[in-house]
C-alpha cells in the first residue's frame, strides 16, 4: 500500500516535528519583540548578524587552507566577512540604522528593475495586469528611494508582522508534520 504522503520530500519528513515547532515559537517571539521593542530587537539582530559575518569570514579562511579550490573567492569572502563583522560589532547603533537602510535601498532598486521589466513585458503582449504590476513596483521603488530612512524605520515592524504570521503557520505545520511522521513510522517499509 502506497502512502498518501509519498510526494512529501524525505528531507522534510526527516526533520523532527518538535524542531519545526521550536522554529515556529522562536519566529513568533522574535516577531513580537520586533513589534513591541523594535529598536532594541533590531540592534540585537544586527549584532547577531555581525557575529555571523565574523565567524563565516574566519571559516572561509579555514576552508581555504583545507581545500585549495577557489581559494581567491574564499579569501575575498573571508576578508569581507571579517571586516563586516568587526564593523557591525564595534558600531552597533550605526549598524542598526545602516543595515536596514541598505536593505530598503536594495529593495527599492529591485522594485524599480522588476517594474521596468514588467512594463516591457506588458507592452510586448503580457497584458494590462502585468503593466499595472510594473507601475506599482516602480511607484513602490520610488517611494523607498525617496525616504529610505523612514522605510528602514518601518522595516522592523513589517518584519515583525511577517514573523508573527510565519511563526503561527510554522507552529501549526509542526502538528501536520507530526502526523505524517507517525504515519510513515507505522507503515511497513516496502521490501524488494
Amino acid at each position: 500500500m502506497e502512502s498518501q504522503f509519498a510526494s512529501v520530500p524525505r528531507s522534510f519528513t526527516a526533520t523532527p516535528w518538535w524542531m519545526v515547532m521550536i522554529e515556529g515559537i522562536a519566529l513568533f517571539i522574535v516577531g513580537l519583540l520586533l513589534l513591541f521593542a523594535p529598536a532594541t530587537t533590531t540592534i540585537l539582530l544586527v549584532q547577531i548578524l555581525g557575529w555571523f559575518w565574523l565567524i563565516s569570514g574566519i571559516m572561509a579562511f579555514v576552508s581555504m587552507f583545507i581545500d585549495r579550490n577557489q581559494w581567491g573567492l574564499k579569501a575575498v569572502t573571508g576578508v569581507l566577512g571579517i571586516l563586516a563583522g568587526i564593523v557591525v560589532i564595534r558600531h552597533p547603533l550605526w549598524s542598526a540604522l545602516m543595515i536596514p537602510a541598505f536593505i530598503v535601498v536594495f529593495l527599492a532598486v529591485q522594485a524599480l528593475i522588476t517594474g521596468l521589466i514588467q512594463l516591457y513585458q506588458g507592452f510586448k503582449g503580457g497584458g494590462l495586469g502585468v503593466v499595472v504590476l510594473g507601475v506599482v513596483n516602480i511607484i513602490f521603488g520610488i517611494i523607498l528611494l525617496t525616504a529610505p530612512l523612514i522605510a528602514a524605520r518601518a522595516l522592523p515592524l513589517v518584519l515583525g508582522i511577517f514573523a508573527v504570521i510565519a511563526g503561527v503557520a510554522t507552529f501549526a505545520s509542526s502538528f501536520r508534520l507530526q502526523d505524517r511522521q507517525q504515519i510513515s513510522r507505522s507503515e511497513p517499509s516496502a521490501a524488494i
